[in-house]
């Protein structure tokens, strides 16, 4: 995954080193014709230059992978402490392999700016290059009734895109669904901004206090002076942005609340399952049908308990141990539950399995297991259910069907009335977050019989007390040798489960990479939009330069001419960021309805708290030292 991650990267950093050598050989057009003049020819140029980006790029190729390697030891521990991994092992690591891509990544992208600059410098024409300074980008001032058109075109497309990635998010069924709102994404963020750039100018000269008070005349025509690059590279930089805050944003959430999760959903140390009353073909607890072997039939008939003695674990090495059976019953689907809100339901919610017979289990045995548990217990009159249930979406659908509080069932020949008019927070599997999407909790009373048993289900804790004690446990269950694990196999006997220990490793595990790649695409995002609009200004501010001096002669002070450069620049920074942020809003909304079960609005605000500061540092941090240096620039000498 990193090492798709890493070309991916690379690529959009290639670009970026392209795009500021673009501006950076601009900026060198009149001391090339400088030396056209003295006669130099193109090949000559070129070589230079072609010598200048091969010391370069070895310097920083140099430098930055010592930066690197001790950067990534940093990074490591960050990550690490983040997610309060074990540290106990980590160790100085060099990765050969990662520094051969570097040096190969590196090589591909500085071939790629010197055949550029080689076919740019061939392309120069000596007056040209003398008169690049005085020579503006072709001013189109587009027709403002076209421009507002298409303003309003390219608000409408955003505006349905945004609508499908959160109203109608149920119909996102496969990954190609995606290309839809994306594509319209991105054509109205360039729409916005053609059309911006085409009627802004327009609107404010009609605004005469606005137009002519201080600079700001000046400053408009600066920006529309460079309205042709300004399009393409706003809508690429307000993309980028919008990446970065929705990645970080959620990716962040996603952390705290798997977390948090983690804790909640990690009750006890083991959870173990096994089918009961297995006939000749079954389905086996993986959704498979299956021919059953005559030990399987057997063991269908006993307890978990009493399978683990018949393949040698000693019972003593568990505490806590609670086991009891689910029932089901045929007919008694999610369908059937929903009743008459099935259809409705069904069309907005396609993709859901509704045929699935639902868990049945009696109070007292649920109430068994919550106290274990430490969550809440119910109690129950002869004629109630209970619908408990923690995954949200689920957890919405069903409150559907119980809200007019008549939904009665039929269960074991009797009926049943929902003793609350929505579902009850409960779950009895251990999980890496709330994925319970519903059990029945009916009376003791409810005949309940041996036919309808689905399986056997056990809960227990490890009877150790230290770490190290419990990992030895552990070992009798999942471990590569175990006993218990190869017996099973011999007599093809099926029993499941999860271990506390085995759900916070894998947990952290994926969770962590997937974690760390959303923060560093996220970071990079930033840093290359940065990057793209700090170059830019930078460049304008040397080509404009002769325009600030004409300023001062014509008795604008140095105050007036920074509050006119600082306000150019934050207009150009603020743009892409101010439709970045509303595109956010709609994009971490649509994060929210995809990892539903996961994390939850409420703790989201914090991830945004974070993102927020992480961005204004950086982004603010570019937009300073633009300023700064674009002051240093057009200062008077």
């Amino acid at each position: 995954m990193l090492g798709f991650v890493s070309v991916f990267v690379a690529v959009v950093l290639g670009l970026l080193i392209v795009y500021a050598n673009n501006f950076l050989i601009n900026r060198r057009k009149k001391e090339f014709g400088i030396y056209m003049t003295l006669g130099m020819g193109k090949w000559q140029i070129s070589k230079i230059i072609l010598i200048e980006t091969i010391f370069v790029g070895i310097i920083s190729l140099i430098v930055g992978l010592i930066i690197g390697i001790f950067a990534s030891q940093f990074m490591s521990i960050l990550v690490a402490k983040l997610f309060e991994a074990n540290m106990s092992k980590f160790e100085f690591v060099f990765s050969k392999d990662a520094c051969i891509k570097t040096c190969i990544y590196f090589a591909v992208m500085y071939v790629a700016v010197m055949l550029f600059n080689t076919i740019t410098v061939s392309r120069y024409k000596l007056i040209n290059l003398l008169n690049a300074n005085k020579k503006n980008e072709v001013v189109k001032i587009k027709n403002p009734i076209l421009a507002i058109l298409i303003f309003i075109i390219g608000a409408s497309i955003l505006g349905y895109a945004y609508y499908i990635v959160t109203v109608k998010t149920n119909t996102l069924r496969v990954e190609g669904d995606l290309i839809k709102p994306i594509s319209m994404g991105i054509i109205g963020t360039i729409a916005i901004f053609w059309s911006l750039s085409g009627f802004i100018l327009m609107i404010v000269q009609k605004m005469k206090r606005v137009y002519l008070k201080d600079t700001n005349m000046f400053i408009l025509r600066q920006i529309n002076n460079k309205i042709n690059t300004t399009v393409v590279s706003m809508s690429i930089i307000c993309i980028m942005l919008f990446l970065t805050i929705t990645i970080l944003s959620s990716s962040l959430s996603l952390r705290n609340s798997m977390q948090k999760d983690l804790i909640e959903m990690t009750p006890v140390d083991l959870n173990l399952e096994k089918k009961a009353n297995i006939s000749e073909t079954y389905t086996n607890l993986y959704g498979k049908e299956v021919e059953s072997t005559p030990e399987q039939r057997e063991d269908s008939k006993v307890l978990i308990s009493e399978t683990l003695k018949n393949n040698g674990v000693d019972m003593n090495v568990l505490k806590d141990i609670i086991e009891i059976p689910i029932y089901t019953q045929d007919g008694l689907t999610m369908q059937k539950f929903l009743g008459d809100e099935f259809e409705e339901i069904n069309n907005e919610f396609p993709f859901l399995v509704y045929s699935a017979k639902e868990k049945i289990i009696k109070v007292s045995d649920y109430n068994r297991i919550a106290e274990l548990y430490g969550i809440q217990k119910y109690s129950l009159n002869d004629d109630e259910y209970i619908m408990v249930c923690d995954f949200e979406n689920q957890e919405q659908i069903r409150n559907r069907a119980l809200e007019g509080g008549n939904n009665v069932l039929e269960i074991a020949g009797k009926e049943y009335k929902s003793k609350y008019n929505e579902c009850k927070k409960g779950f009895i599997e251990m999980s890496t977050s709330h994925t319970n999407t519903g059990i029945l909790i009916v009376p003791d009373s409810c005949n309940l019989t041996e036919e309808m048993k689905e399986k056997y289900f056990l809960v227990a804790n490890y009877n150790g007390i230290t770490d190290e004690e419990k990992e030895e446990i552990e070992k009798i269950f999942v471990g590569t040798d175990s006993k218990l694990v190869k017996s099973l196999e011999e007599k093809k006997i099926d029993l499941d489960g999860m271990t506390k220990i085995t759900i916070i490793e894998s947990s952290l595990g994926l969770t962590t990479i997937i974690i760390f790649i959303a923060i560093y695409l996220g970071l990079i995002f930033l840093i290359a939009s940065s990057v793209i609009l700090a170059l830019k200004q930078l460049t304008e501010a040397s080509d404009n330069k002769q325009r600030y001096t004409i300023l001062r002669k014509i008795g604008c002070d140095e105050k007036m001419i920074n509050r006119s450069l600082f306000r150019q620049i934050g207009i150009f920074f603020g743009m892409p960021i101010i439709l970045a942020i509303i595109h956010s809003i709609f994009g971490i909304k649509f994060s929210l309805n995809v990892l539903s079960g996961i994390t939850k609005a409420n703790e989201l605000m914090p991830s945004i708290i974070v993102t927020a500061i992480v961005i204004a540092i950086i982004y603010g941090a570019y937009f300073l030292s633009t300023y700064f240096g674009s002051k240093n620039i057009i200062k008077e000498e």
